[in-house]
């Protein structure tokens, strides 16, 4: 059984079409990536998954259950607008959130000292929320919001604004969260923790779905026409050689798109400079994105059914 499943799921704003005939299925156990411009109707996607709004068309499954609530104990949601009763305590806090889930107050406080001594927070149990540092606030609400275990955990831009330090505690803690068997859907704008975290990755643009899949389906279905290299010179001679399509340079390094044999471009570059560096590869989420809702982007239609069922 899936964790959530959407069926022509449909939303607008006035005359303003925010989500268009999505339809999505999420397995349990897994961690299900969304990503998408800003405006593109992730954040809307998934406050209807939470029903915290409706869609006006569709279907909408959670855990097995429609018209799931989203103050339902086995969900637990982390939105990406922060904010905490700040003149309370964090024993208090997570006391207060415990109890939101079913809780009692004794369970929520062991729950909450913890996961604080986790998350390298054991002395702040006792401190008011306003005299946390962001990074450290930030960790308390996520501690809020997983503190009853849910199955569902849905966390919308959980790593903005964190150091790398509190970056990597708050990725590792999800994942052993998902050992454990809890389904994590999560929306980001950093491509390469999407990459590395995801089992699924789904893109949405302008309302409609345009990527659904597995980090490599997705990969396989834009083919291997991506060349990283690192050479003496600059990208103007990897720009001049006909095969090129695209150049993206990245300073030490250049990602290539080629629309020809990349051995022609190999043996254009030694004849000119020192080559580094020369990798065939297939094309990173971050290019998939940018190919997709960049400022040369055609115009990213969404997936037919045919390409749906090919990338899964």
């Amino acid at each position: 059984m899936d964790a959530v499943r959407l069926q022509g799921v449909t939303k607008r704003y006035k005359t303003q079409v925010a989500v268009d005939d999505l339809s999505l299925e999420v397995p349990r156990e897994s961690i299900y990536g969304f990503i998408g411009p800003n405006g593109s109707g992730k954040t809307t996607s998934l406050r209807m998954i939470l029903n915290i709004i409706h869609p006006d068309e569709g279907r909408i499954e959670v855990l097995g259950e429609e018209a799931l609530r989203a103050a339902n104990d086995r969900v637990g949601y982390l939105p990406e607008e922060r904010g905490l009763y700040k003149k309370l305590k964090v024993h208090q806090i997570l006391g207060y959130y415990g109890s939101l889930k079913g809780m009692s107050f004794a369970d929520a406080r062991r729950a909450g000292t913890e996961w604080l001594e986790r998350l390298d927070l054991a002395d702040a149990g006792n401190k008011k929320i306003e005299a946390l540092s962001k990074g450290m606030a930030q960790k308390v609400q996520f501690i809020a919001t997983v503190i009853s275990r849910p199955e569902l955990l849905i966390l919308d831009e959980p790593f903005t604004g964190l150091d790398p330090v509190n970056h990597e505690v708050l990725r590792d803690a999800i994942l052993e969260l998902n050992r454990q068997g809890t389904t994590v859907i999560f929306s980001t704008h950093d491509m390469s923790m999407a990459e590395q975290m995801c089992d699924f990755v789904f893109m949405i643009f302008k309302g409609r779905k345009v990527l659904d899949g597995t980090l490599a389906s997705i990969q396989e279905h834009y083919g291997t026409d991506t060349v990283r290299l690192r050479i003496s010179g600059g990208p103007e001679l990897v720009r001049e050689h006909p095969s090129v399509e695209k150049v993206v340079d990245l300073g030490q390094v250049q990602e290539v798109r080629m629309a020809g044999d990349p051995q022609a471009l190999l043996a254009h570059l030694v004849q000119h400079t020192t080559v580094q560096h020369f990798e065939i590869a297939k094309p990173s989420l971050h290019d998939i994105f940018v190919r997709i809702a960049g400022p040369d982007a055609s115009n990213g239609a969404a997936l037919t059914s045919a390409e749906e069922e090919a990338i899964r």
